[in-house]
């Protein structure tokens, strides 16, 4: 298993695309699956299309089934950092793809974006590991 582990800036962003750090480390293999992992209790990943104007509609998704100004038992960080700890229960923290040819096999339209709400950790780690066909 080849494996790389990113660090990518989330500060401000609920979204943010790694689709492109995923081609990337995709491209410089053959075909296989890849794993997408995210060794947080806050973040989460999830396959969206983007630049539709969507990004709103997620937001408000987000908000609804986590909302940040209500009491939450876990109330240390942030507030509403109850709600962030909550992410991960309906977007997993780690993905598999299939890779043909080095090309990670998204639909037309879809990104692969890591969920993170969390405004106290602004730097998020990425694990990309790699099993070959």
């Amino acid at each position: 298993m080849d494996t790389e582990e990113l660090m990518i800036e989330t500060r401000a962003h609920e979204l943010t695309d790694i689709t492109t750090d995923l081609r990337a480390f995709c491209g410089r293999r053959a075909s296989g699956l890849v794993n997408v992992f995210v060794p947080h209790a806050t973040a989460g990943l999830a396959i969206v299309e983007l630049g539709d104007g969507s990004e709103p509609d997620f937001a408000r998704l987000l908000e609804s089934l986590f909302p940040k100004d209500i009491d939450y038992n876990h109330s240390h960080g942030a507030e509403g950092h109850g709600a962030d700890h909550m992410v991960p229960t309906i977007f997993s923290p780690s993905i598999v793809l299939p890779v043909i040819e080095g090309e990670p096999q998204l639909g037309a339209w879809q990104y692969l974006v890591l969920v993170d709400r969390n405004p106290d950790n602004p730097v998020r780690r990425v694990r990309m590991s790699f099993v070959p066909a």
